[in-house]
């Protein structure tokens, strides 16, 4: 188990692992934590994980280490890793199994107060439009055919259907779409498991919530997302479903036998990759475009519903009520980008694995309106606590290949915080403090404890003390959804 002693200090908020640490390592762990989250990183093997992603081949810069970091499967969650794009490797372990789990965000203009009275009623709406819960469907039954579609056109199709705006995707990271997308390199079970689930939630740590704006820190972001101290939000945090969860499958499976072909070496074989320029490198990445396009119209579809159950309890009641879309963000994805990485531009493939696109200001990927302040940056707490709105920095672009972190991360395990927590005593204390929760089982409820997560404020001020993130906003949760 690594430890502290091992690390060499940067600052106070960045770290080191250095390649003297193994002989195998091809490249230093570089780590964005305090001294405290430092503690909670040393008692899981996610440092160690760290330094196994360290051993791929065709890596450049250094492995990168978020502070809500936590063990995953081969790459830890919280890492990031660029790989020379053609002549690196792509690994589906440093994506993860859910591929484009992310968050969007959606402001309104209706207060907390005009919206109080109404909370309960938002509540059940929200839970009967926005299904959820290990392998429910959505509410639409689509054909191979029509998933192969979706698949390819991620957020157009959901534009084609009616159920996206112009702004939508415009707001939505790559505009909803991975180019690249071929649904020839699905397997027919990834297929089958597409047809149902598409404008659907899942369960896990997957979430719909209402929240207020309950601080402002930088006012012209704010302005520029439509977002006022005062106002409720909304926020969805879901993924590709079975679908993207059947791609990861297929692929760490078929990519082992890849490894023996080219001659990889891992230290684990949960790192099981291929060269991106081999068939089976530009099989997976077409496959995954796939799954990160289906995750994008999910939550595009899962958004048009949930405005649909605000109008349902709204209409006639409270004007000015509207979603207006904020930003939509993958942290479980693998992108092909341009970063300035030891004095040169490279072109790279940026494995981010629970943690978020982070842009500064002036990158053309931005919409027009976020170019000058950076790109809008979300980071969910834990049912009880604060969400925040960040935005992307100079300081990512050149530190952190744009990036930052994702959530709270967890300090306990699923299986831990069923057995430490009680989900009825949760679901009273979080009444208790005014927050409706609707959930599918007590247990899964006990999983997703605020007690079972890192303190999202302390990862959130590591961040910014870093320099790779700015405070927006800060959120406060109402109304939570889960399945």
């Amino acid at each position: 188990m690594i430890s502290p002693e091992n690390l060499k200090k940067i600052s106070d908020y960045e770290w080191e692992i250095p390649t003297s640490y193994r002989s195998d390592m091809r490249v230093p762990v570089r780590i964005f934590a305090s001294e405290a989250l430092l503690i909670d990183v040393t008692r899981d093997k996610s440092l160690e994980q760290a330094v196994n992603a360290s051993c791929l081949p065709g890596l450049a810069g250094s492995i990168k280490v978020m502070p809500d970091m936590h063990q995953g499967y081969g790459f830890p969650i919280g890492g990031v890793a660029a790989t020379r794009y053609p002549g690196g490797v792509i690994s589906p372990g440093g994506i993860g199994y859910d591929i484009n789990c992310g968050v969007r965000l959606l402001g309104s203009r209706l207060t907390y107060e005009e919206g109080k009275p109404y909370l309960g009623q938002l509540a059940d709406a929200l839970n009967q439009f926005c299904p959820s819960g290990v392998g429910t469907g959505g509410h639409h039954r689509l054909s191979n055919a029509e998933v192969e579609d979706l698949c390819r056109k991620g957020s157009r199709w959901a534009k084609e259907k009616g159920f996206a705006t112009d702004q939508d995707l415009r707001r939505t990271e790559d505009g909803g779409m991975i180019p690249g997308a071929d649904p020839r390199n699905l397997s027919p079970r990834a297929l089958k498991r597409g047809t149902e689930q598409v404008g659907s939630l899942g369960a896990g740590n997957h979430f719909i919530e209402v929240d207020v704006v309950s601080r402002i820190f930088d006012e012209p972001a704010a302005r520029a997302m439509g977002l006022n101290e005062g106002d409720l939000a909304l926020q969805i945090h879901c993924g590709s479903r079975g679908l993207g969860h059947q791609v990861c499958s297929d692929y760490v499976k078929s990519l082992q036998k890849a490894v023996d072909k080219y001659g990889i070496d891992l230290p684990d074989r949960a790192l099981v990759c291929a060269p991106m320029d081999s068939p089976e490198g530009e099989a997976y990445l077409s496959a995954m475009a796939c799954a990160a396009n289906y995750a994008f119209a999910n939550r595009q579809v899962l958004s048009h519903y949930a405005r649909e159950a605000f109008e349902s309890v709204l209409a006639g009641a409270v004007r000015n009520w509207q979603l207006h879309l904020v930003y939509d963000v993958a942290h479980n994805i693998g992108k092909i980008e341009t970063h300035h990485i030891d004095g040169i531009s490279q072109e790279v493939c940026v494995h981010r694995k629970g943690a978020t696109r982070a842009f500064g200001p002036g990158m053309e990927e931005l919409p027009s309106e976020y170019k000058k302040i950076g790109q809008p940056v979300l980071v969910p707490g834990s049912m009880g606590t604060s969400s925040w709105v960040l935005k992307g920095t100079s300081g990512a672009m050149e530190r952190s290949f744009g990036s930052c972190c994702h959530g709270a991360g967890r300090v306990m395990s699923r299986s831990q915080a069923k057995k430490n927590i009680y989900g009825g005593d949760l679901l009273k204390e979080l009444n208790r403090d005014g927050i409706r929760i609707l959930a599918g089982s007590m247990a899964g409820l006990a999983e997703e404890a605020p007690a079972a997560y890192k303190d999202v404020d302390l990862v959130v001020e590591t961040v910014i003390n870093a320099g790779i993130a700015a405070k927006v906003a800060q959120l406060k949760p109402l109304v939570v959804i889960k399945g």
